[in-house]
């Protein structure tokens, strides 16, 4: 059996990660540091900072959640995209796309950097929501139909990026899984229709 895009990633990410704990100066090359990418145009650092994380906690509850939901996506992709690319094409926009509003914001900020997987893993969790809405997701152990989870964790993270004040990227998770409900339907835009059946399927 071939190994899975999904594991692929999260063993380079662990590597990765595992090897830059405890090592500022790696994390400090590899982090998302919008200063630096505007001074000196390391634009590198958009993908290299989903690949490091601060700690074993902040490191398995990405990937985690990644496990749980990569290896469904990937199936989704290769039934409805014939190609499994399209998987690794939203994982990548994931890592790029929910961190360009911070650069713009933070590019004069030299002390603003941040790292971890955060966007593209809520892009593959909130593609799921579109295949199929009403999977139950387990929420500190309280099992909810994906569609609630994703309305009440975009309300949450928008409030919360609003708010501010807590080192903790919203923002990215936010757009992170915008992207993960709009990527599906831009490639295929049928499926917007599929997602409206399956929800109302149950009314």
């Amino acid at each position: 059996m071939a190994i899975s895009i999904t594991l692929i990633i999260i063993i380079f990410t662990c590597i990765v990660s595992i090897t830059s704990f405890n090592r500022p100066d790696q994390i400090d090359k590899l982090s998302f540091w919008p200063y630096m990418i505007n001074e000196r145009k390391e634009w590198y650092r958009f993908i290299t900072s989903g690949f490091v994380h601060s700690d074993f906690m902040h490191l398995g509850f990405n990937m985690l959640t990644l496990w749980f939901f990569g290896n469904a996506m990937e199936q989704y992709f290769q039934l409805y995209f014939g190609s499994k690319f399209f998987f690794v094409l939203l994982y990548v926009l994931g890592l790029i796309l929910p961190d360009i509003s911070s650069y713009f914001r933070q590019k004069d900020n030299i002390s603003y950097r941040a790292i971890g997987a955060s966007g593209a893993v809520s892009a593959v969790l909130f593609s799921i929501i579109i295949f199929d809405p009403w999977m139950m997701i387990q929420v500190f152990f309280i099992p909810l139909p994906a569609i609630v989870f994703g309305v009440l964790y975009l309300a949450y993270s928008w409030y919360m990026a609003k708010r501010g004040g807590d080192n903790i990227g919203h923002d990215v998770h936010f757009w992170g899984a915008v992207l993960g409900l709009v990527f599906p339907i831009v490639l295929k835009p049928e499926l917007g229709l599929l997602f409206i059946d399956r929800l109302l399927s149950k009314f």
